[in-house]
């Protein structure tokens, strides 16, 4: 009978120690699968954010901002357009004629060249910007032989066109109102969908990424927690250095990754909400100020029609309503002012005096038209240049936190995955 008890007692501990490495391997296999895991999952979603904030930052904030900036340049070209015509041939206003044809030909130029911006960056919107080039050439066209039609009449009187003029300058008109502007207008809204589209997708790699690498961090070091202590237990050794080691690692690249993706999802949002989206409120009411400015000479150029004098008022109201929100008081106040030149020209052309009222528009002392216009959209553009400026740092901030973090798991968890079956090397060894 002890010779059989003996027997089993040596063949249940044979089969306890049989059963400790298939044990050990099996925990060494979760943990080392859980660390491929992880590196997967990590490289993947950081590859991924670093692709979306690249494409955020350089390509579908600039085409919003290069769609916002045509529809500036097509509303201050048509603005130009008409001081020109304003100053008649007085030579009291020959710098004013002259400024006004430099800043024309700029703001075509600028133009000409956000449109060829969009179809280098293949803009999806293709057949709008060929149709804006067509009708931008039939603008300058227009204005060409507007510019032809007064130039018949010597010594024409500042603020007034001839009627054949007046007919081409009034085609002119129509064709920015009717088609140019629409047309960027309609470039802009999309270029800020695609934009947001983009916004959204990065949020959505953020929220998964976040996710994945909270729950497969956890599990590894749950896992290689769980492991110290059956090996602290069953080998009586309180301190496995490799496992430590790598559990050490894990814990460092778990919370690394959830810092950078916390930093850049700061660093894009503020760069969105606080600097891009106002950006784009500020130069479309930019844009919105220089055609209603444009509207003041109209009324003028065009002997008192009704139709300005309502373009303005349409344009004043919303105008000085949004500016506070973006641009500031002092931008409003500076608005203001220039709403109260703007009822000044229009009461002195409605009492016939043309002549005062051309002086008005073109003065260069505050209170005049032309001073108080660029005082305000000298503040306007200042803080626009502002939001533009922090964009940029911050999505370029953004792509620092990113950079290198799609190589950076390979190598920690590379290393993690070599420490593991070297921390638990000595222990099969015990077994063989």
């Amino acid at each position: 009978m002890p010779a059989v008890l003996n027997a089993i007692r040596n063949t249940a501990r044979n089969l306890v120690r049989k059963e400790t490495p298939a044990r050990l391997r099996l925990w060494s296999a979760l943990v080392v699968l859980a660390a491929t895991a992880l590196l997967a999952t990590t490289s993947l979603v950081m590859a991924r954010l670093q692709d979306q904030v690249r494409v955020i930052g350089r390509e579908a904030a600039p085409q919003a901002t290069t769609a916002a900036d045509l529809y500036f340049a097509l509303s201050d070209m048509d603005a130009q357009a008409t001081r020109l015509l304003l100053t008649g041939d007085s030579d009291a206003l020959a710098g004013t004629r002259a400024d006004a044809l430099g800043a024309y030909r700029e703001r075509s130029r600028q133009a000409d060249a956000d449109l060829e911006r969009m179809l280098a960056a293949g803009a999806t919107d293709r057949a709008v910007v060929v149709d804006l080039l067509d009708g931008l050439g039939v603008y300058h066209q227009r204005i060409g032989q507007t510019i032809t039609a007064a130039d018949r009449i010597e010594r024409r009187q500042a603020g007034r066109l001839p009627a054949e003029a007046l007919g081409y300058y009034t085609q002119a008109t129509n064709v920015l109102h009717l088609r140019l502007l629409p047309a960027a207008r309609q470039l802009r809204d999309d270029a800020i969908g695609r934009l947001d589209r983009a916004y959204a997708g990065k949020r959505a790699t953020e929220a998964t990424g976040s996710t994945l690498v909270l729950l497969l961090g956890g599990a590894l070091l749950v896992l290689l927690i769980t492991l110290q202590v059956w090996l602290a237990r069953r080998f009586r050794r309180s301190v496995n250095p490799a496992l430590l080691a790598a559990t050490a690692l894990g814990l460092v690249l778990g919370i690394g990754a959830s810092v950078v993706l916390g930093v850049q999802a700061d660093r894009m949002s503020t760069a969105r909400d606080e600097h891009l989206t106002p950006y784009l409120a500020l130069a479309g009411l930019r844009a919105t100020g220089y055609d209603a400015a444009a509207d003041t000479s109209r009324y003028v150029v065009s002997a008192n029609l009704g139709l300005y004098r309502d373009g303005f008022t349409a344009k004043a109201g919303p105008l000085r309503g949004e500016l506070g929100a973006v641009a500031g008081a002092e931008a409003v106040q500076r608005w203001m002012a220039y709403q109260r030149d703007h009822e000044k020209v229009l009461a002195l052309a409605d009492a016939g005096r043309t002549g005062a009222a051309v002086d008005a528009l073109t003065g260069i002392r505050r209170g005049d038209a032309a001073f108080d216009f660029a005082y305000f959209d000298a503040a306007v553009g200042a803080v626009t240049d502002v939001r533009k400026q922090g964009f940029d740092r911050e999505s370029r901030g953004a792509e620092r936190a990113l950079r290198g973090w799609a190589v950076l798991p390979v190598v920690v968890l590379g290393a993690v995955i070599l420490l593991v079956p070297l921390g638990v090397r000595r222990r099969l060894a015990e077994y063989r």
